[in-house]
């Protein structure tokens, strides 16, 4: 376990010293609707922080223009066509900017940044910029609810864990939306499983770290008994770079 631990811990600050436990009523929701399903070289098209403290929801919604053409098959995922990013999108740079200081600025005030498969959006932004540093609390809903319910068959895509926790998806890929479900799933995770809310924030990143690496080790097996090239994969996070 040792071992595993380590190598699931590798990538940018993985884990934060003196990190807050995680308060369901302090998040900052966070999605990327990006250029490509590859995070070390697609860029970001939508951003949205969705900060949820204190009884009060503050949104930040941003267009970017990537500078480069948004394949067809990604615009049909989240409805944004090279056009529209062109005509009413900011330059990718500052928007990607903008969103790590909109997750540091949640660090620094002690909340959890909530996001779904976190290891895809925050590799995307350490990518883009390696200067990029976790510095505070992740929640990644996908990830725990793998390690509370890993015997559960079915899917684990964000509309079927909505569905299974009975929360609201208005509009799946919708970045804004897709950040609100998960950290409406978040919160119903923790009510079913305090212990979240009970680790120490630096063991609450060490489980998430480690079940990850070993559902993708396991999943590296599946796929390696079937013939199929597994060399490109990668086992970190909260980044996968």
């Amino acid at each position: 376990m040792i071992e595993t631990a380590s190598a699931a811990q590798s990538g940018p600050s993985a884990t934060v010293m003196g990190m807050n436990n995680f308060d369901p009523g302090r998040m900052l929701a966070f999605d990327l609707e990006t250029t490509g399903t590859d995070p070390r070289t697609c860029r970001i098209v939508t951003s949205a922080l969705v900060r949820l403290a204190d009884g009060a929801k503050d949104s930040r919604i941003m267009l970017a223009d990537p500078g480069i053409e948004i394949p067809e098959a990604a615009a049909a995922v989240h409805g944004i066509t090279t056009e529209k990013a062109r005509a009413e999108g900011r330059p990718h740079d500052e928007v990607l900017a903008d969103t790590i200081a909109g997750l540091r600025a949640a660090w620094a005030d002690g909340l959890a940044v909530v996001a779904y498969n976190a290891a895809y959006d925050l590799t995307v932004l350490l990518s883009q910029d390696p200067s990029f540093t976790i510095d505070g609390l992740v929640v990644d809903p996908f990830v725990l609810d793998q390690h509370y319910d890993q015997f559960r068959k079915g899917k684990r895509t964000l509309t079927d864990v909505a569905q299974h926790y009975r929360v609201r998806l208005d509009a799946a890929h919708d970045a804004t939306e897709d950040a609100l479900a998960a950290a409406r799933v978040a919160w119903m995770m923790a009510r079913q499983y305090p212990e979240m809310t009970q680790l120490p924030g630096e063991e609450l990143m060490e489980l998430q770290a480690v079940t990850y690496y070993e559902r993708r080790k396991s999943l590296q097996q599946y796929l390696s008994g079937l013939g199929k090239d597994t060399s490109d994969m990668t086992f970190g996070w909260p980044t996968d770079a």
